[in-house]
């Protein structure tokens, strides 16, 4: 690790993390993922805790089982939660919301790759590097394979680390309504660093 992010220690994702992931699931989906928790809460339940239970969940894309943690000084200061993508293309359910659609076609482009399905940093966290530790411990998780992501084509500070970190944009989809929320980009960009 170099020397600037000598105060970044990688470590696996525990069950403890469910707040701080939910967080970081809510961010890397740019507010979708809290639109679709409020969805399934209902207008009595509390939606955060919608996606505290997915996070404790021992399988699926979204369980603290497929998370890395980079701790700045000691605290969660982010997390990547990845997996590698099967061989061939998973058809799209007909019960699938016409938001998550686009996102299913775009990782279904990337097949043998592994996926970063989520990352993000916590607020007064970034800008000491603790995206670029997460991507090159996922190079090494990935095993040789190459690596695949999915981001706002708005969010241009993040678009532009991961050019720095040798990812190209690849292909484009459009980013859907859904759940009552509303992007305020236009799509969302499907980006891969060949291993």
């Amino acid at each position: 690790m170099p020397a600037a992010a000598a105060n970044l220690q990688l470590r696996d994702g525990v069950r403890e993390d469910a707040v701080p992931l939910t967080q970081v699931v809510h961010l890397a989906s740019e507010g979708l993922a809290l639109a679709m928790w409020t969805d399934i809460a209902g207008p009595e339940g509390d939606p955060w805790q919608i996606g505290r239970d997915r996070a404790l969940r021992d399988e699926g894309a979204f369980s603290w089982r497929n998370a890395r943690v980079c701790e700045r000084n000691g605290v969660f200061a982010g997390a990547l939660i990845g997996y590698h993508v099967g061989p061939t293309p998973e058809p799209i359910d007909q019960d699938t919301p016409a938001v998550f659609e686009p996102l299913i076609d775009l990782e279904n482009q990337v097949p043998g790759s592994f996926y970063v399905n989520v990352l993000a940093t916590l607020d007064g966290h970034r800008e000491h590097g603790v995206a670029r530790c997460l991507i090159e411990d996922a190079v090494q998780r990935a095993d040789g394979s190459d690596l695949s992501l999915v981001v706002a084509s708005g969010n241009t500070a993040a678009r532009a680390v991961y050019a720095a970190l040798n990812f190209i944009e690849v292909a484009a989809a459009p980013a859907n309504d859904g759940f009552g929320w509303t992007p305020d980009f236009t799509e969302w960009i499907l980006m891969r660093r060949n291993a």
